[in-house]
Order: structure tokens, then sequence, then C-alpha cells
């Protein structure tokens, strides 16, 4: 099937524009970095694709009409927003419990490493998915760049690609901090960058909820 230029240009501006979104700091950035650096390179790896599979998923159903539906049903958009702002306090709690806690010695660590990575990916993938504004921001885009009448194709092609975006920026940012002078770092000052990730987790919580109340 031959797809004209025109139309791969759209997918480059839309994927140039979501990709500037996701290298701004935010959650996500937080949580796959403090995966990356306390975890390592797999446990972070792991995390870069529950991103990319969160951002798949809220493409997925931007395409198919998520926008459109919370735009008409401004509740839903509020309910969504107290729903991940309660996630992220939670997330931030537990983050700022155990910021005293070692990470543990070897032996402790061995026993649950096969199941270390899946719980990166669902961290990552909850992180994610628990913002709003990526339906809302995927959906604008969306409206901006696309045609009313979307092919077919795309409903295939644009999730992918959003998937191996996302993945790929957040295995960068993961190779990056679990590298062995920020991983020595994290464990020497671990009770203070937790608690750091820990008060901008919960900060982006709250104003999730209080922007939601507010509506």
């Amino acid at each position: 099937m031959t797809v004209a230029i025109p139309e791969f240009a759209l997918i480059l501006g839309i994927l140039g524009t979501l990709l500037l979104g996701a290298i701004s700091p935010g959650p996500s950035f937080v949580l796959v970095t403090r995966i990356a650096i306390s975890g390592g390179r797999r446990d972070g790896l792991a995390a870069a694709l529950g991103m990319g599979a969160g951002a798949a998923l809220f493409g997925a159903l931007a395409l198919l009409g998520l926008h459109i539906l919370i735009s008409q049903a401004p509740w839903l958009y509020t309910a969504l927003k107290i729903g991940g702002g309660l996630y992220l306090l939670y997330l931030a709690y537990r983050i700022w419990r155990g910021a005293k806690e070692p990470i543990g010695s070897a032996e402790t660590e061995s026993g649950r490493a096969a199941s270390s990575p899946w719980r990166a990916f669902g961290f990552a993938f909850l992180i994610q998915v628990s913002n709003p504004k990526l339906a809302v921001v995927y959906g604008s885009v969306f409206a901006a760049f696309l045609p009313p009448t979307i092919p077919f194709w795309m409903l295939i092609v644009l999730p992918t690609a959003f998937f191996i975006m996302e993945t790929l920026w957040y295995a960068i940012v993961a190779l990056a901090f679990s590298s062995r002078r920020p991983r020595a770092l994290y464990l020497r000052s671990k009770t203070w960058i937790d608690r750091a990730a820990g008060a901008v987790l919960g900060a982006l919580g709250g104003k999730l909820i209080a922007e939601g109340v507010a509506r």
C-alpha cells in the first residue's frame, strides 16, 4: 500500500510534538530515574517498556475518541484527574515511607530478582496512565495534525510509533541513570533522594486533585 508523503509528514509532526512533551521532566521521568538508579539497568529498561505501553494505550484511546468523550463529559475528566492524583499520592507515600530502608543484601534481592522487572513495568505503566492530561494532549495534537477522517493504517501505525518513541526515550534515561556513578550517589544519599522524589510525586498528585476539585 502506497502512502502519500504528506501523511508521513503529518506523522513526523505528531511524533516530534509529543517527543518534546515526553522529554520535559515530570512524574514519569522521576519514577524511571529512581527505578534505574535503585534497581539497575534491567529494572530501568522494564520501566521504559511500561512507559511505552502506557503511551501506546492512551494514544490508541485518543484516536478512538477519548478526547471527544472527555470534552462531552467533563465529570469523566474530573474523575480521572482525582483518581490519578490519588495514585500519585499513594506512590509518593510508599517512596517516602521506604526512604530510610536499605536496598538490601545481594542474597535478599536475589530471591525477588525475577519479579522485580515486572514490578518496575507495572509501576511505570500505572504512572503513565494515571495522568489524564496525556489523553487530552494526544487528542489536541491529533486535532491539530490529523484529517477529519483518519486512515485505518494510522490507527495501527501511530500507537506503535508512540510505544517505540516513549520506550526509546525512557530507555536512554534508564541507561544514563543506571550507570555506576549515579547508583553510587543514590546509595550514599538514598534517604534524601527518595524523599525528594516522593515530595515531587506528592506535589504533582496534589496538583491533579486540586485541579479536579476546582473544575
